[in-house]
């Protein structure tokens, strides 16, 4: 059953082909084989899976009906989940266990999805590459030496090697998308503030949000509807009713503008990775859209831009761990100066003390207006390129990231050069919004992602273009040889 998509599961549990049971007891079976090999999960809750899934069963045989009611699916370890550990793959929260549920998975729990356990991710969602998490890396079903890409990672490779068919995820500068990518599985960063951010833990505040990873567009629009709509506990959350998004994913293409920024085909991009994106442009045109090539002159300043908002608002939303109320707390400190001190610099890795510390330094005096101020001016030159973009073209299209997976330990010395991994997908969030990275292809056996951006709200536009797309396709559809078994 492992390698049926979440919309044939669902059609397999209301046929009573099989029970939640079954189909938790399989996919709990298929974790504990292969996890050892992919390091993608940090919990696997199976007492908490099968008393789900036979609650979905008694559901089910009472009469009640939904797409998502005994789907097994993986949370990423950043949403609060009660009563289950909640580390943030970092050992300030490795004893942390979390008194309520985030809203995202109270959604999920009440849609009836069984949560069969917390994935591996980079730690606090700082990376690109999953490899700065407490608990070791996590390594890409394509190609066991590859990252899988972060900080999603450990959700992009649990989905992408079968172990479940859907997880959640969350993107503060393309961490879902980018390992959706170097992973070969669909993810989508919807609008900020379509997903409640509410129990999620706090990386970039003005950049975080949730969305789903799966195999296909259609999965994630399946797992978009339950996650998205309005949250009063969010004091971010958009106050407008959530879409259908199920109901436009076989709308026709024809007339859609997709714009090729040439911000986004130039240099730094490897060439096998844009002949394949060429290909898919094709493939999309000869399904009645229309191309247009434009220009997003601001493209080179977002990953400046984002590094210094996102490590500023990174430090202050990690001053809470200190060593006083929870997280790990360091032993016998000498006083409270020593507590925080060692508390921080022994429960903290590397890459998230070096963000703090960036972060910090730019909201200090002296150097708040030559830094975080002139950040958030140009983030308004990143969001109006948008804006003026989307005057001419409904979509706009390009790869997810210059490169496929790279080696792990290729770039874990050199934090410019991971951070540059990104290039394509952090302006999407310093603006708000949405995009979409499917698979389109392979170079040198590892995946390649097409990302498509939208408009504000335009979630469903994407999830119809990539359901177009992948019914003329079938990239989403390959099954990793390194864990095919």
């Amino acid at each position: 059953m492992y390698d049926k998509t979440l919309a044939e599961l669902s059609a397999g549990l209301h046929a009573g082909a099989f029970s939640s049971r079954e189909l938790t007891e399989e996919t709990l079976k298929r974790i504990h084989a292969l996890n050892g090999t992919l390091n993608a999960f940090i919990s696997i809750t199976d007492d908490v899976a099968l008393a789900e899934a036979d609650a979905a069963d008694a559901r089910r045989a009472a009469g009640e009906r939904g797409a998502l009611l005994g789907i097994p699916l993986a949370h990423k370890d950043i949403f609060c989940t009660k009563g289950v550990k909640t580390s943030c793959a970092s050992r300030m929260l490795d004893s942390f266990v979390a008194p309520y549920d985030a809203t995202v998975v109270a959604r999920l729990r009440q849609a009836g999805a069984v949560m069969v356990g917390k994935t591996n991710m980079d730690e606090f969602a700082m990376g690109s590459s999953n490899e700065t998490s407490f608990y070791g890396p996590v390594r890409n079903p394509w190609d066991l030496n590859a990252v899988p890409g972060g900080s999603s990672g450990g959700s992009a490779a649990a989905v992408a090697a079968r172990l479940v068919t859907v997880a959640t995820g969350t993107d503060t500068g393309g961490s879902i998308r980018q390992p959706a990518a170097l992973c070969g599985v669909t993810g989508i960063k919807p609008s900020y503030g379509q997903v409640s951010r509410y129990g999620m833990i706090a990386f970039a505040s003005s950049l975080d949000q949730g969305g789903p990873l799966a195999h296909s567009a259609e999965d994630c629009a399946i797992l978009l509807d339950a996650m998205a709509g309005f949250d009063p506990r969010d004091s971010t959350s958009l106050e407008r009713p959530a879409p259908d998004y199920l109901s436009t994913l076989n709308a026709p293409l024809a007339g859609v503008r997709i714009g090729l920024p040439v911000e986004y085909f130039g240099e730094g991009l490897d060439v096998q990775v844009d002949g394949v994106i060429q290909e898919a442009v094709r493939t999309l045109q000869r399904l009645g859209a229309v191309l247009k090539t434009i220009s997003l002159p601001n493209t080179p300043l977002a990953v400046p831009t984002y590094y210094v908002l996102a490590l500023a608002e990174a430090s202050s939303n990690l001053a809470r761990y200190d060593g006083v109320r929870y997280g790990y707390r360091c032993e016998q400190p000498r006083d409270l100066q020593d507590l925080y001190t060692r508390s921080r610099s022994e429960g903290f890795g590397a890459e998230v003390k070096r963000r703090i510390m960036i972060g910090t330094y730019t909201l200090s005096a002296g150097y708040y207006d030559a830094y975080y101020l002139k950040a958030q001016k140009v983030r308004r030159l990143i969001s109006n390129d948008f804006l003026r973009a989307f005057k001419e073209v409904d979509v706009i299209l390009g790869p997810t990231s210059p490169t496929v997976a790279f080696n792990l330990g290729e770039k874990t010395a050199d934090p410019v050069t991971m951070y540059l991994s990104d290039i394509y997908t952090i302006a999407v969030n310093l603006a708000g919004l949405p995009a979409i990275s499917v698979p389109a292809g392979f170079v040198g056996g590892r995946p390649v992602g097409m990302q498509m951006i939208g408009g504000y709200w335009r979630e469903a536009s994407l999830l119809n273009i990539a359901h177009r797309y992948q019914q003329e396709t079938d990239w989403h559809t390959q099954m990793p040889t390194a864990v095919d078994r």
